[in-house]
């Protein structure tokens, strides 16, 4: 067992609905942010196109952010989850330098959004993710949880990641990598999806579907999209504060689809 996604970037529309979705689930800071979705622009002029790229953890069957751990905080599952137990972290950033993705986020504040903390904020607050590193985690808790009541992840929206329940335009579809009757393998096995950045040698778990042409008609599922009450804002992708981030003319994955650009 392997989880693992498919995100379907002829459905992505960019609304950063899963990007709030987790925030919420996971009840994060301002200021971090898991999952962003990046507007980005491919081709070469005429033949210049938009494409929106859902970012988060891709966690990778070789996880780089993993070795360079000198606490041993930073872990991978035998089902393919890399997690973080923060216990254990010491905040020193090694596995953000280490991973390719940026996909690692070190929280130094619960810096609330407004003067003081709201009721809700005071509710969902996570004083042990102070001064760690913290990352998505394909909602393992969810995951768990669903799997001991019996439930289906993929299928069933409460053991599946809350990303992938929330996506209105049904993008985002999770499931066990290695089992080739699930939703996941099926979308990855009958397009052209792939992982991003494969040179890095890290073993993605999410992959991206770029191909051309209307998406298919997705497969009816057991829960129904969650509304939005309110457009969302598209929010810029989180960098401050942390000297380990690198400049984004240098991200991997803007070299990645530009690639995708001149191929076409």
């Amino acid at each position: 067992m392997r989880w693992g996604m498919a995100i379907d970037l002829r459905r992505c529309v960019g609304c950063q609905t899963c990007t709030i979705a987790c925030k919420q689930e996971h009840s994060l800071p301002a200021g971090t942010q898991w999952r962003f979705v990046a507007d980005c622009e491919v081709g070469v002029y005429p033949g210049v196109r938009r494409i929106f790229l859902p970012m988060q953890c891709m966690h990778c069957a070789e996880p780089p952010c993993v070795p360079v751990c000198p606490t041993g905080a930073s872990r991978r599952r035998a089902d393919g989850i890399v997690w973080v137990e923060y216990d254990a972290c010491v905040g020193c950033g090694y596995c953000a330098v280490a991973c390719p993705y940026h996909a690692r986020h070190l929280v130094h504040e619960a810096d609330g959004y407004f003067a003081a903390p709201t009721p809700a904020e005071r509710a969902t607050a996570q004083p042990t993710r102070h001064d760690v590193m913290t990352k998505c985690t394909f909602c393992k808790e969810r995951v768990d949880a669903g799997r001991a009541a019996g439930l289906a992840p993929g299928v069933d929206a409460d053991a599946t990641p809350m990303c992938a329940v929330a996506c209105i335009a049904g993008a985002i579809v999770f499931g066990d990598l290695d089992d080739p009757t699930s939703r996941v393998r099926a979308l990855i096995d009958g397009t052209n999806a792939a992982p991003l950045a494969p040179e890095c040698g890290t073993g993605p778990s999410v992959y991206y579907v770029t191909g051309d042409g209307p998406p298919p008609d997705p497969e009816p599922r057991a829960w129904k999209p969650a509304d939005v009450a309110c457009p969302v804002p598209r929010s810029a992708r989180s960098r401050s504060r942390h000297g380990f981030d690198r400049p984004p003319v240098q991200d991997p994955v803007l070299a990645w689809l530009r690639a995708l650009g001149r191929d076409r």
